[in-house]
Formats: structure tokens, C-alpha cells, sequence
């Protein structure tokens, strides 16, 4: 997955004590992004705008808020989480993902 034409935030989002690590960018129409890591923890992680996480390595399982159900992910898939909610994550294999927000 290549992006051209994006300005980077040089600031790192640092997030469980490192657990996940991430970068927000822009694209030249304004559209926010960010691309991180996460290692292999579980995690609960909230949400204010709505999301969709394309995964590009690793794999993890998540629950959305109010479900019981777990399903799993891997490279090459992703999953999408509304606004104003929460999700639970297990990685089992460090992911790597492009966080594609609204």
C-alpha cells in the first residue's frame, strides 16, 4: 500500500506504555490517517470517529463493544469499528496497519 502527496506528524502516538505505536499523515485532500505497530498484548482501544484498520502484517482477534463474539484477522485483512465505541484486541503476531478514519 502506497500513499503519495502526505505530510507526516513527526510526533509518535506512544500508546500502552508502547504496546502501539503510531504516526498520523494527511493527504493532500486533508483526509487523516495514521500507520502503526502493535505488539503482541491485549488491549481495549476507543474510538471516536468511526474506523477501519487494514492490516498489512501480523494477526490479532478483536471484539467489538457490546458483542461476545471474537473473530480473528491477518495481513491483507481488515475490520471496522463504529464511532464513539470501544474494541478489545488480542495481537498474537505483531500487526502492522493503516488506520483509515470517518
Amino acid at each position: 500500500m502506497t500513499f503519495e502527496n502526505v505530510t507526516l506528524d513527526p510526533q509518535a502516538n506512544v500508546y500502552f506504555d508502547g504496546a502501539c505505536v503510531s504516526h498520523t499523515f494527511y493527504l493532500a485532500d486533508g483526509t487523516r490517517k495514521s500507520a502503526g505497530v502493535i505488539f503482541p498484548a491485549s488491549l481495549t482501544f476507543g474510538t471516536a470517529a468511526p474506523e477501519v484498520m487494514e492490516l498489512n502484517a501480523g494477526a490479532c482477534r478483536i471484539r467489538l463493544a457490546g458483542s461476545e463474539e471474537w473473530r480473528s484477522y491477518a495481513a491483507g485483512e481488515s475490520f471496522s469499528v463504529p464511532g464513539e465505541s470501544s474494541f478489545d484486541i488480542e495481537v498474537t503476531e505483531t500487526l502492522g496497519y493503516v488506520c483509515h478514519y470517518g
